[in-house]
């Protein structure tokens, strides 16, 4: 006996999750996956490049004070 998931039991697992939240949810939801998967992706690729500069400083001359 085979105790895997067939093809038909798939189906109709995503019809009845369509039917529950509706397509345009789905779509929300799978774009906002996409997005956090992208987004935790770019910080690890982040992380790996090591740190050669702090971001520079505003660079400016100090204001004045104006005698009162």
């Amino acid at each position: 006996m085979l105790s895997g998931i067939s093809i038909w039991q798939l189906l109709i697992i995503l019809a009845i999750v369509i039917l529950i939240f509706g397509t345009k949810r789905l779509k929300n939801i799978g774009s906002d996956m996409g997005g956090a998967v992208k987004g935790f992706k770019n910080a690890l690729k982040d992380d790996d490049k090591p740190a050669t500069s702090l971001p520079e400083e505003k660079t400016g001359k100090p204001e004045e004070k104006k005698p009162q």
